[in-house]
């Protein structure tokens, strides 16, 4: 639950006695600056920042790492010059993965850097009884702050003087139009929204003036709270980096019950000393370890970036390019980035009849016309507006059909005005009536547009069909029902009506001027939804992935727009809509038992949102969360989310700052895609970890069953290369396959999913069994039955063991799919990597030199040369064979389908 100052719910009296000011008067010179001294200057503080040193540094701390720098050192002292090649590689590949992630990271504090940035640089108070312009740090609890049109606010006020005051607070509140502002005291459970006799700090002023006394600076106000909860945020530990973590676990454990058992199995044949077999069993755990799979998987990672960048989303940083593909929840802001953020007309009732506004209108209709003509929009040469987003959705209508707004405005010309406030509801203008056929024969007439339930109790009669009616109870009555209807539809309503008047007058007042009006029709705004979104919130429901709304607008206008996105449909209305008011009466404990239940949480304030991203997060449910956003208020939250989607047209430098992904485009449609990417990234990792870990099984077994044999069958020498030339580049290729075609038809992989579920541990075993199995054959039937010398057999061994590798690379292109069900050499980096692996391979075998170090001479020349690469080349693509036998099985029992949890 959580806590709220109580500014809005008591009086400017109490309020001035309570801070010791006056709200006329403002503070003494003297008194300011003893509270200057006293509390700071009003500005956000930026937490502890990391040094560049300090992120290299923190590369180094993964398990991953660790191992392989102890690996590294292992290899130099047991290997002698072959163990000094070996840690030079693994060390390359570490200090490769250390480099990519600094590069790739943010720093947290570009958020906070930002919030410093939004603030205003001067601002205008009132001292000593005198009005001045300040350094905005200098702003003190109690000093009298005057605000204008096109200020920022400096601080938080309670507002003491308001004069059609409008405050644009989208970023903070997500409150999608300007909020009138007025001095009422406000219930002290009102939302941060629903506090209108507050401004709040680095919001903007849009229309009017006020004056108010400041109640709290720098981190005491709603931006600094907003600032201290990013910098409170816990950094997340991503599903990659956890199953990594695990993965990292499961071969320590593995390659130490390895490395045991060569040891005591050793020692029990007697065929070596224990000194002897202590380096063995340390030489096959250091070549059990796959050292390029750090680098490789960060290379992955970061193509996955380039790839996302090609489709408008912008990685931030590394781990997000996966995270996102298994997201299971997103949290979406509503304004902004479900919706357009800007208002539009949608429907208009005139003539007593509804008309959506894409129909062709008559605009010399007194609707339009008052609708045009009472609106202090300002319209450039190159039809820019400028104004009260309510006031600019009319002249953009009219724009959009081609009407000619500012002949209109040049014919009419205004004569005088009653201005817009809070308490009437209603602004009226006086123009000279040019346009006889709209408003009758008077040569003046006022027009005036306001709420509908007050302005039509004003009208005494009504235009409909070229003429003027006088207004029925029962007309009144039904118009009012079409305004509710309009409402029902999460609607903002305006009626119009006019007033012709004989004689210009030098005082206009809203009681002789704002009665007895001749009703003229209503227009219904809204913040309309992006196009594209409702199939994007389909295709992520289809991919087992649920979209939650959670805005600062208002519970009607949030649940119509849910409802017509997709996210509730009519039967959940009531039960899947909640706000934050309710929020604040409920418990964390409470509130992860419920949130299942919603689907869209109204007027809320950052510290819910927050709260909610934390409640799917718990371990009751333990769901991986994206949140997407563009204002201040959602910064918060998009540092909790396990991956947070900040917008990068409408979004606040705020809400990029403390994002893991940025959308170059404002279009939720590119989250999808992002799924999809960062599914196939993860794919693609296990893909390459499966190549991987199978050969180092595969070389693990042949050194394990030859020890036990006391066969003599491969070199270090041999393994070093196979290390080096077979690893690296089919698993850098395998990171770029395509998505497969079902990628989004399985369930979300969740937090719960191992980098070695799928599948995929059962089938490193069956494949890298294999490996070691055939090479072991080959090794035996080489040189026990077709009597090939030792060293022959070795370099046959050798060589199949390597070319086993390079075949396997292309059953790796899937798990349990058959590598001919599509093209097998469609990807061409895959096919780029095997040809380079085996010229590799083969200047072992033809460079006269290197053939004799890796005694594989008498493969050139030799009479017995054909039959030792047969061998060679049956044994190696046998895998092939072997592979998709064990994969048809697999397929046709359903085990396949269970494992990769596809949706049902």
């Amino acid at each position: 639950m959580t806590e709220k100052n109580s500014f809005f719910t008591e009086s400017v009296e109490a309020i001035a006695s309570q801070l010791h000011t006056d709200p006329l008067s403002g503070l003494t010179s003297e008194e300011a600056q003893r509270r200057l001294a006293q509390n700071g200057p009003n500005e956000i503080q930026e937490g502890e920042q990391t040094t560049l040193w300090q992120k290299f540094i923190d590369q180094f701390k993964d398990a991953m790492i660790v191992i392989l720098l102890i690996s590294a050192a292992l290899s130099i002292l047991l290997e002698g010059i072959h163990g000094l090649v070996d840690a030079s590689i693994i060390l390359v590949v570490v200090l490769l993965n250390a480099i990519l992630g600094v590069l790739q990271e943010t720093k947290a504090e570009d958020a906070i850097a930002s919030l410093k940035d939004m603030s205003s640089p001067k601002a205008h108070v009132i001292r000593d009884g005198e009005s001045v312009i300040i350094d905005s740090r200098q702003i003190v609890v109690g000093d009298v702050v005057v605000l204008e049109a096109g200020d920022v606010v400096p601080a938080d006020l309670r507002l003491t003087n308001v004069h059609s005051l409008k405050i644009e607070e989208a970023a903070l509140t997500g409150e999608s139009v300007p909020v009138e502002k007025n001095l009422e005291k406000v219930n002290s459970d009102a939302s941060l929204g629903d506090r209108r006799n507050m401004a709040f700090s680095s919001t903007n002023v849009t229309y009017g003036r006020g004056q108010g006394i400041v109640v709290a600076t720098a981190m005491s106000t709603e931006v600094g709270h907003i600032a201290t909860m990013i910098q409170n945020s816990e950094e997340k530990i991503t599903p990659l980096k956890a199953n990594m973590n695990q993965l990292t676990k499961f071969l320590t454990w593995a390659i130490v019950v390895i490395a045991a058992i060569i040891f005591f199995i050793g020692l029990f044949t007697g065929l070596y000393s224990w000194i002897e077999m202590l380096l063995v069993a340390i030489s096959i755990a250091v070549a059990a370890l796959p050292e390029g799979l750090p680098a490789i998987s960060t290379i992955i990672l970061a193509l996955g970036t380039q790839k996302m960048a090609d489709r408008n989303a912008l990685v931030r940083k590394l781990p997000a390019v996966e995270t996102l593909g298994g997201t299971e929840v997103i949290c979406s802001d509503k304004t902004g980035t479900l919706t357009q953020n800007k208002m539009t007309i949608e429907k208009i009732f005139y003539n007593g009849h509804f008309h959506e506004a894409s129909e062709e209108v008559d605009f010399s209709e007194p609707l339009f016309q008052v609708m045009l003509l009472d609106n202090d929009s300002t319209l450039t040469a190159d039809l820019t507006l400028t104004g009260d987003p309510t006031e600019t959705a009319m002249i953009q209508l009219a724009i959009d059909k081609g009407y000619d707004v500012k002949g209109l405005r040049e014919g009419t010309p205004r004569l005088g005005e009653i201005p817009f406030d809070s308490e009437r509801k209603m602004s009226t203008t006086v123009h000279q009536n040019k346009n006889a056929s709209s408003f009758g024969n008077s040569p003046y007439v006022i027009l005036t547009k306001g709420a509908p339930d007050v302005l039509i109790n004003n009208c005494t009669s009504y235009f409909e069909n070229g003429e003027i009616h006088p207004m029925t109870e029962d007309y009144r009555q039904m118009l009012l029902d079409q305004n509710d209807q309009m409402a029902r539809q999460a609607l903002r309503v305006l009626a119009m009506a006019f007033k012709p008047l004989e004689a210009t007058e030098d005082h206009y007042t809203t009681e002789r001027h704002e009665h007895q009006l001749v009703y003229a029709g209503m227009v219904g705004e809204i913040d309309p939804e992006r196009p594209e979104v409702k199939d994007a919130i389909a295709t992520a429901k289809s991919a087992g992935i649920r979209t939650v709304m959670i805005t600062g607008d208002h519970q009607i206008t949030a649940a119509a727009i849910a409802e017509r996105l997709g996210i509730i449909d009519q039967d959940n209305i009531e039960t899947g809509v909640t706000t934050g008011a309710y929020l604040d009466t409920i418990s964390d404990e409470q509130l992860e038992n419920e949130v299942e239940q919603y689907s869209v949480y109204a007027r809320v304030a950052p510290e819910h949102k927050v709260r909610i991203v934390k409640a799917w997060q718990s371990a009751k449910h333990n769901k991986v969360v994206a949140m997407t956003g563009d204002g201040v208020n959602d910064a918060p939250s998009l540092k909790q989310a396990d991956i947070g989607v900040g917008m990068g047209i409408t979004g606040t430098e705020v809400s990029k700052g403390a994002s893991d992904m940025v959308l170059a485009d404002d279009n939720f449609a590119t989250i999808v895609t992002a799924v999809k990417e960062g599914r196939k990234v993860f794919s693609n990792i296990q893909k390459a970890v499966q190549y991987l870990l199978s050969a180092n099984l595969g070389e693990v077994m042949t050194l394990f069953v030859a020890t036990i044999m006391g066969w003599q069958i491969l070199e270090p020498i041999h393994i070093l290369w196979i290390n080096l030339v077979t690893d690296t580049f089919p698993a850098i290729a395998l990171g770029v396959e395509d998505a497969e075609a079902d990628v989004m038809e399985h369930l979300p992989r969740g937090r719960k999913t191992s980098i070695l579920s799928g599948g995929l541990l059962p089938a490193l075993f069956y494949q890298g069994i294999y490996e070691g199995g055939i090479t072991l054959f080959v090794y035996w039937f080489s040189h026990y039955y077709m009597n090939f010398s030792n060293s022959d057999a070795e370099a046959i061994a050798f060589l199949t063991l390597s070319f086993i590798q390079l075949a396997h690379a292309y059953n790796s292109r899937s798990v349990h799919k058959s590598l001919f069900s599509s093209n097998p050499f469609a990807n061409k980096w895959l096919n780029y990597a095997t040809i380079i692996s085996s010229l590799l391979l083969l200047i072992t075998v033809f460079l006269p030199g290197l053939n004799a170090a890796f005694g594989t001479i008498h493969l050139v020349g030799d009479p017995e040369a054909f039959t030792m690469w047969a061998i060679i080349l049956l044994a190696s693509l046998s895998i092939i064979l072997y592979v998709e036998i064990v994969k048809f099985f697999l397929r046709k029992s359903g085990y396949a389908d269970k494992v990769e949890n596809h949706r049902s």
